[in-house]
Order: structure tokens, then C-alpha cells, then sequence
């Protein structure tokens, strides 16, 4: 199939140029290659494999390879990967690490309050695993491949594309080649369509996609807000004497306030040197414009508990993702006609855990059980030329993950309170551990994140020690270290609704908390060339599509899009 499409090109000398955007036919496209996207397309291959059915299942990913934009801590619960292949030790799963050791902290400037983590707890890690998510899902993209799964690492789903009724078509991935003025370059190339009868959305955290999405068919009509963290993330060589495999270790408290929601975790990998992960979670809901969590993070590793492990050790790995933490308040509607949401797109982290990856990938297979019997019928009983299935809606309010979520749902927003993290460490305790989250209320949370911002003069301006070089780093050698890289000369994926609003808004009120809360340096305020005034300058090849900026942007004025395909950090088992 052959869509022609004309292509309007800027520099005024050329005409109109007529392009061909080549068209494909599948059964199913799913966009995202993460835990979700990949745990769907393998269930799909093996119901079609066990009754004999031909399904063709495309899956595009923007990462030059499966895994290489994958970032989490991650402390893994099994059980959604038991269910999908049960016999993923014998096949080699890169699950090296079985947790051995639970350690939780309330930290204090300079002192450790020991926490005990009680059966029952969200914390307790009996059964779970340490692991390099970015490895794990290279195998899932392994395992895909084998049944049939055809992958498309490095195509970037730019668009989505409607039937004439309104129901999603499928997708088509940007072009490449095109120049920042809108010319084509010499190597200029149109994107792809692939069509669909039903197409599953699974961009991860904030996908620019889904936004569009919540939009068409107002999914977010009956739900809370969503509200985000970000986590950075570091992985350290240390010195062997100090390497405990199996260790898990979690903090609250210092550095930040009782009123900032946050924590880190630091894991002793076993992979056959002496690894570390750590890494920060600040809630996006913090009010203070001159709060940054990269510095929160670097500070924190000069607590007297952490530093010790640190000290002699290499760092060689850095990283940074939002993750949603609504909980089941803030899911959307999860079905249109012609696709579906999975995985961390409307967000399945069951945030006390601090886990997503089970969930995600459970809900990638509901929607693949969901999906299968209808793709497969003798007759498409469907009313809309791309098929709806509410189905996998039900199907999941039935499943364990719901469950699991709806018994967690108000730990998140309890900490809205005077005593803040406290407060909701109590709450906890009492309604959690003791009732099982059974009691008769929802708690709400206060809106979206980019409201919750206080104007600069309202807050105190937070000072931040220099880093070392030893321990804590400046952000630019750290960014360095995400392998992070975009085609110079292409169109902005960082664009501005408005060029006005950032000096005018977002630095006159709120003193330009983009620069701060970037894990990435990409924002920062310059002089205009005349001295007079500033302006705010966009280094988007420094990007690492954590997407922070699009959620907590205090105007709503940045708007994050795919650059091309390929583009971004390349994370090495992150």
C-alpha cells in the first residue's frame, strides 16, 4: 500500500515535493519495546502457536537496539515472568541475583534510624531478584524473536493513524533525514505505516502518543490526575571487600524534606565483578522551584551510610526516567476502538514496592488474551473498522494486579499531610500492614505535578555542596556517561507552544526550574547576545527521554516528540 503524502519543504526555493509514505498490513502493532510491549507480543505468538493460528505481530521500538532506553532499578518480582515463560531459568534469563539481604533507613543528616521490614510490608524482597532491566529485556526481545515476533528496534511511532470512523488504524513512524530548517537532506527518507486491525500503546511513562490518545477519546475522564517521580540512577564498580550480592538496601528522609516525597535504593549486584545500583526517587509534587534532584541524588551519596560503600569505587553508568506514581486513582480509561494502553503508559507501578515491571508485563498479557480470541473468531465482530476490545479492561479489574494496586492505593497520597512523610509512613502502618488496605476510602491526590510549584519568592533557594569528583559528579560529566546522542541537524523534538512564556513565566515567577529539574542539562537560561535580558536555550542532543520536563513544566508549554528513530541514551543493562 502506497500513501502519497506532499511534503511542504521551508526553504522557499524548492517546490512542493510529492513523497510515497510506504503502507504494511498486520494483525498487531504494539509501540514500545519495554517489558510490556514484549511480554504482549510473546503471549500473542504463543496462543497462536498453541491453536494453529497464523498472526502476524509487529512491535516498533525508538531504541537503536531492544533495551538500549531501558532504565530501572530494578528489584524484580518474578511472578509475571513465571507466568509468561516458566522455565525462563533453564532458557537463561538474566535473573543472576536472588535477593538475600533487606535493609530499610530513616536517614538524618548524619545518623541512620534502622527500620524493621516486617512480613507483609510492600518493602520485603523475599523471592525477588536484583537485575539489570535493559539485559532482561534484551532476552524478552530474544524469546520474541524465536516465536515469530517481528522487531523493529530503531523506528521511532511518531504518529497515530484513524480509520475514516474515527478508530485508531495504526501507526506511522517519523521521517528521517530531514534538516532543523525543514529541508531534506540527502539521505531523506519517509516514514513507515503499519496498519493494524488493533494497535497497543506501550510507550512507558508519559508516551507522547498516549497523550494524544487521552485527548481523542478523553480516557482521562473518570480518573485523578496522574502524578510522577523521577529516578536517577547510577552503576558503580566497588571495591571487592565491600560487595554483599544479594543486598538491597532503601532509605527515606535526608536529603530531603519531611514534605518532599523520595528515596533511594542502593543493590549489590551479582553478575561476576563487584556491582552496585543506586539511585533517587524525588515526587514530582515537590513545591520548592530551587529544588533539583540530580543534587539531592549527589548529595545524598555523602550520607555517612552510603558514602563507605562508594569510597574507591568507579562509576560507570548514569541514567535518568520518570515513573508514574498515581496508583490505580489514576488510571485511564484503557480501551478504544482500535488499541489499547499496557504497561507504565497508564502507569501499573505499585509505588510502595517501588516495582512496575511485574504488573506491566501482566497487563501486556491480559491484553493479549483479551485481543486473541477476537482477532482469531470465524467473523470480526467489531462495530468500528479497528477493533475495540473492552474486554482487557474487565479482564485486569479480575486479575491479581488490580487487586494489588486497589490494596496500596492510598500509601501514595497519604503523605499529603502536616507530618508528610511521617505521617504517611504511620498510615501505613496502621491501614496497610494491619487492615490490608481494606478501608472504605479513596484518598485523592492534589493535582497535577506542574501545578504544585510556589512562585521562587515564596521558597528558599536550596545550596548545594560541590561535587567532589570522587563521590558526587557535576551533571554534564554525568550525562556523558548515558551515552546519550541525537542527529545534531534535525527538527527539535523539545519544542515551545509559546518562545514567550519561558523568560516571561517560568524564570520571572518561578526563577526557570527547568534547569533544575532536567536530569540532563538540556535547559538552561543565556544571556541575549544584545546583554540585555535572557533566554532559554535547548540542548536537546544532551535528551535523555525521561520526559520530566513535559510533566513538570509549571507552564505546560514544552512539548516532548520522538526524535528520529535510533536517537537518545544507550544504556548498557541499565
Amino acid at each position: 500500500f502506497i500513501t502519497p503524502l506532499a511534503l511542504v519543504l521551508s526553504d522557499t526555493h524548492l517546490k512542493s515535493v510529492e513523497m510515497e509514505r510506504f503502507a504494511d498490513e498486520a494483525d498487531v502493532v504494539i509501540v514500545g519495546g519495554g517489558p510490556a510491549g514484549l511480554a504482549a507480543a510473546i503471549r500473542l505468538k504463543q496462543l497462536a502457536n498453541k491453536h494453529e493460528k497464523e498472526l502476524r505481530v509487529c512491535l516498533v521500538e525508538k531504541a537503536p537496539q531492544i533495551g538500549a532506553h531501558t532504565l530501572s532499578g530494578a528489584c524484580l518480582e518474578p511472578s509475571a515472568l513465571t507466568e509468561l515463560i516458566p522455565d525462563w531459568k533453564e532458557r537463561g534469563a538474566p535473573l543472576n541475583t536472588p535477593v538475600t539481604e533487606d535493609v530499610f533507613s530513616i536517614l538524618t543528616e548524619k545518623y541512620r534510624i534502622p527500620v524493621p521490614i516486617l512480613p507483609g510490608l510492600p518493602m520485603q524482597n523475599h523471592g525477588n531478584y536484583i537485575v539489570r532491566m535493559g539485559n532482561l529485556v534484551r532476552w524478552l526481545g530474544e524469546q520474541a524473536e524465536e516465536l515469530g515476533v517481528e522487531l523493529y528496534p530503531g523506528y521511532a511511532a511518531a504518529e497515530v493513524l484513524f480509520h475514516e470512523d474515527g478508530s485508531v488504524k495504526g501507526i506511522a513512524t517519523n521521517d528521517v533525514g530531514i534538516a532543523k530548517d525543514g529541508s531534506p537532506k540527502d539521505i531523506f527518507e519517509r516514514g513507515m505505516e503499519l496498519h493494524a486491525k488493533v494497535t497497543l500503546f506501550g510507550e512507558g511513562c508519559h508516551g507522547h502518543l498516549a497523550k494524544q490518545l487521552y485527548n481523542k477519546f478523553n480516557l482521562r475522564e473518570n480518573c485523578e490526575p496522574q502524578t510522577y517521580a523521577i529516578g536517577l540512577k547510577e552503576l558503580w564498580m566497588i571495591d571487592e571487600k565491600k560487595w554483599r550480592p544479594g543486598r538491597v538496601e532503601h532509605s527515606v528522609g535526608w536529603p530531603l524534606d519531611r514534605n518532599t516525597y523520595g528515596g533511594s535504593f542502593l543493590y549489590h549486584l551479582n553478575e561476576g565483578e563487584p556491582l552496585v545500583a543506586l539511585g533517587f526517587v524525588v515526587g514530582l509534587d515537590y513545591t520548592n522551584p530551587y529544588l533539583s534532584p540530580f543534587r539531592e541524588f549527589q548529595r545524598w551519596k555523602h550520607h555517612p551510610f552510603v558514602a563507605p560503600t562508594l569510597e574507591g569505587g568507579q562509576r560507570i553508568a548514569y541514567g535518568a526516567r520518570a515513573l508514574n506514581e498515581g496508583g490505580c486513582q489514576s488510571i485511564p480509561k484503557l480501551t478504544f476502538p482500535g488499541g489499547l494502553l499496557i504497561g507504565c503508559s497508564p502507569g501499573f507501578m505499585n509505588v510502595p514496592k517501588i516495582k512496575g515491571t511485574h504488573t506491566a508485563m501482566k497487563s501486556g498479557m491480559l491484553a493479549a488474551e483479551a485481543i486473541f480470541p477476537k482477532l482469531t473468531a470465524e467473523t470480526l465482530d467489531s462495530e468500528t473498522a479497528g477493533l475495540h476490545v473492552p474486554e482487557y479492561a474487565e479482564n485486569l479489574k479480575n486479575s491479581w494486579v488490580w487487586k494489588e494496586l486497589y490494596a496500596v492505593r492510598n500509601i501514595r497520597p497519604s503523605f499529603h499531610n502536616y507530618f508528610g512523610l511521617y505521617g504517611g509512613m504511620i498510615y501505613t502502618g496502621i491501614f496497610y500492614w494491619i487492615f490490608r488496605g481494606k478501608e472504605p476510602w479513596t484518598l485523592k491526590h492534589c493535582g497535577t505535578d506542574a501545578n504544585q510549584l510556589k512562585p521562587a519568592k515564596e521558597c528558599t533557594p536550596i545550596e548545594y555542596p560541590k561535587p567532589d569528583g570522587k563521590i558526587s559528579f557535576d551533571l554534564l560529566s554525568s550525562v556523558a556517561l548515558s551515552g546519550t546522542n541525537h542527529e545534531g541537524d534535525q527538527p527539535p523534538h523539545l519544542t515551545l507552544k509559546d518562545d514567550s512564556i519561558p523568560v516571561a513565566r517560568n524564570l520571572g515567577i518561578y526563577d526557570g526550574p527547568e534547569q533544575r529539574f532536567c536530569p540532563a542539562g538540556v535547559y538552561e537560561y543565556v544571556p541575549l547576545d544584545t546583554g540585555n535580558g535572557m533566554r532559554l536555550q535547548i540542548n536537546a542532543q544532551n535528551c535523555v527521554h525521561c520526559k520530566t520536563c513535559d510533566i513538570k513544566d509549571p507552564s505546560q508549554n514544552i512539548n516532548w516528540v520522538v526524535p528520529e528513530g535510533g536517537g537518545g541514551p544507550a544504556y548498557n543493562g541499565m
